[in-house]
């Protein structure tokens, strides 16, 4: 490629940085680090990745406002086709192989390909966690829900079931939502009002008061707190 070729094709990925109300993170784990008085405080460590907006939908073209978010950067090779074509349409690096949609009150066409900052996150600053909690597999109702159980004793033949869940002839049936054993975690759930603790964007990390859902490496998406920036 020419040199002026070449450079107008970097000069042409190259996007501003926008800051959104959310962006996707990696949880690393926990930690626990001391304040200036000495207490003990549990932090989760989240690692910064690079977030960037692949398109942008807006209510006149799809219905709706939103922006849709690539993350999670892999080999070039390892990028589906259709992934990678979509991405350098939007003149996006193709090594992103997650997305996800941000609704938005107002959608700006001219941002797409632009890079998420993250200078409105900072110390002090509420957020609400979202992430996929750990599955636990196919659990009894005492460990799912936290039954008390039968008698441990020989021959009570009641230990850890749930118990009768019948009904008389009328109406004859179980109720729906009834605790019984069954699949347990690997669900969507957010955690509200989370403080954040320190942000070091040299080091690509963010520490946040408190646990989030999700095991290791797992990815979870870090909004503005929504009660918070009511009070």
């Amino acid at each position: 490629m020419a040199p002026d070729k070449k450079a107008a094709a970097e000069s042409a990925t190259e996007k501003s940085v926008v800051n959104l109300s959310s962006f996707y993170g990696q949880k690393a784990g926990m930690t626990r680090i001391f304040d200036e008085h000495g207490n003990h405080v549990p932090v989760t460590v989240i690692k910064l990745i690079p977030n960037h907006i692949s398109q942008v939908k807006t209510k006149e073209k799809d219905g709706y406002n939103a922006y849709q978010l690539a993350y999670y950067e892999k080999r070039e090779k390892l990028v589906p086709q259709p992934m990678a074509g979509h991405l350098k349409k939007a003149q996006v690096s193709p090594t992103f192989t997650l997305l996800s949609e941000l609704r938005v009150d107002q959608a700006d066409p001219a941002l797409v390909g632009a890079k998420i900052g993250y200078e409105s996150f900072k110390s002090s600053v509420y957020v609400d966690v979202a992430g996929t909690t750990k599955g636990k597999g196919y659990q009894g109702v005492m460990k799912r829900f936290n039954f008390k159980g039968g008698p441990a004793a020989h021959g009570s033949m009641f230990h850890r079931r749930p118990g009768s869940i019948g009904n008389r002839a009328s109406p004859g049936r179980v109720f729906k939502l009834k605790k019984l054993p069954g699949h347990m975690g690997d669900l969507e759930q957010t955690v509200q009002n989370l403080m954040i603790v320190e942000v070091n964007l040299d080091k690509g990390y963010m520490l946040i008061k408190g646990s989030v859902p999700g095991s290791k490496s797992g990815f979870v998406r870090i909004s503005k707190a929504i009660k918070k920036a009511r009070e």
